[in-house]
């Protein structure tokens, strides 16, 4: 018995990366725990390797911030994937520009292209968006 073909398009799962809201200011303990849960979010790879991280309430940026970042990374990569900072304050990503540690971040353009629909240059007679 064989039944006939489906018209239309296929039915697709869309799928969000997994979001881990990182609590106000982090101590020390908290990290290997933060670490064991970007691990399993990754292991269960339901948007190809990305953790989101909501930074939004970590708190005044400082160094164990960036020490926390930086173990986050480093384990998802070990893993095979990548962190994602959602909302991060603009006092943290300088703090993070600063020590060198690239991060992506939600929102964020690729480096060297330009921001949507924002043109580098404007000549004479062009016409307006």
């Amino acid at each position: 018995m064989s039944s006939g073909g489906r018209s239309g398009l296929p039915v697709v799962d869309a799928t969000t990366p997994a979001v881990l809201v990182l609590p106000g200011p982090v101590t020390r303990d908290e990290v290997p725990r933060l670490c064991d849960e970007v691990r399993a979010r990754l292991e269960a790879d339901r948007a190809g390797g990305v953790v989101v991280c909501d930074v939004a309430g970590i708190g005044p940026p400082g160094l164990g911030a960036v020490d926390l970042l930086a173990r986050l990374q480093l384990t998802a990569r070990r893993a095979g994937g990548r962190i994602r900072l959602r909302d991060p304050a603009p006092a943290l990503c300088a703090l993070l520009r600063l020590v060198g540690l690239a991060l992506d971040v939600e929102g964020q353009v690729e480096e060297g292209e330009p921001a949507c629909r924002v043109q580098e240059a404007v000549e004479p007679g062009d016409p307006a968006l």
